[in-house]
Formats: C-alpha cells, structure tokens, sequence
C-alpha cells in the first residue's frame, strides 16, 4: 500500500458503541478541526483470528501466515504501514488491552519475524509517531496502563513507529460515561490536536 495522507484512528474495542468507541470519533473530530484527514477502523471489523504460535511465518520463505487470508488483519498491518499518523482508542481490560487488541498485535509476530531478518521495505518505513488514548473503568491503579502502554511500544517499533505520550483516562465504566464526561471529551479532543500539530500536519485550534 502507498503512504497515505491519511491519519490512521485505529478504535479497538470488541463492543459497538462504548467509550473507545466515543475517543475514537472524537479523536477523528479533533483531527478535523487541526485540518488533518484521518481514516476510521475499528479492529473488530476485520475479525482479527489469534496467533496460535505455530512458527509457520518463521519458516515462511515470505513470512507469510496461515491466517492472512482468513481475515482483515493484514489489510490493517498495510494500512499502519502507509499512515503518516497513527491513534489507538482502546479500553483496558485487567490492567492490559482488550483480547482482541492483543490477538492482533500477536499476529504482528510475521512482520517482526522479517523486520528482524532486515526486510528493506520494513526497514524503510518512515519514522512516525502513534497517539494511545486508553479507557479504563477503574478510578484508580498505580499500574493500570502499564502493560499496555509496554506492548504497544514493542509492537510499533516494527513498523518504525514511536509511542508517543498516552492520553490515559480512569473512571470511565459505563457505556456513556466518555459522552457523558465534557472535561474528558475536551482531553481527547486536545491530545488530536496537539498531535496533529506535533507531527506538523495541522494547524493549531483557532484564535
């Protein structure tokens, strides 16, 4: 896939219409309002299966896996290869990213496998910097995002993408507490433009 002018807004929670739901579209309208074109997924879209673990892309003259054409994820690996800018709206779910989430990163494992074998397109990809905004329905927790804010910095660097800071929100459980929460729909709103800004593709919120 060529590279995209597109901002990619990656929402990857497993339920229709919940609070990472909500940050992903408010991370789109915060985009909108710097100038910058963002494309919307949601991961539960593309039906991402699990990595069993069996090797197979290890021992894959092309690191192919036996599941890329039973789902989406490989369109999703293309698609976070080409954006100039990348977001994560996830929820957290026992201190770590939804299972889902996870089982699309452990998929990852055939791009790692020929990162690490120095595969030129991926040691080509531009440096680019990803945006996590995490929801999580505790009010509390020293730790909460931690082991997911370690997975993504891993997972990323494959692509030649650096973590940026996280935008981390506590306390958030219900289904509307995020559309329900103006100070937090206004953190969410600011972190895409400061990013946008950041990444030097949009301009600042208007005078």
């Amino acid at each position: 896939m060529a590279p995209s002018a597109e901002a990619l807004i990656l929402a990857c929670g497993p339920r229709a219409g919940g609070n990472s739901d909500m940050a992903a579209e408010l991370l789109a309208q915060g985009l909108a309002e710097a100038g910058v074109p963002a494309r919307l997924l949601h991961l539960r879209d593309a039906g991402p299966l699990p990595c069993v673990g069996c090797q197979g892309c290890s021992r894959d003259a092309g690191y192919a896996c036996p599941f890329m054409d039973q789902d989406g994820a490989e369109e999703v690996f293309e698609r976070i290869k080409a954006a100039p800018l990348l977001f994560f709206a996830s929820p957290i779910y026992f201190y770590h990213l939804p299972g889902q989430f996870k089982g699309f990163i452990d998929r990852s494992q055939r791009h790692y496998e020929a990162w690490a074998a120095g595969d030129l397109a991926l040691r080509s990809l531009p440096p680019r910097t990803a945006h996590a905004c995490l929801v999580a329905g505790r009010p509390r927790g020293e730790k909460l995002f931690d082991g997911a804010l370690l997975t993504l910095k891993y997972f990323l660097r494959t692509f030649n993408v650096r973590l940026g800071e996280p935008l981390t929100l506590m306390g958030l459980d219900g289904p509307d507490d995020l559309r329900g929460d103006s100070d937090a729909r206004g953190q969410v709103l600011e972190f895409a433009r400061r990013a946008a800004v950041g990444a030097g593709l949009g301009a600042g919120p208007a005078a």
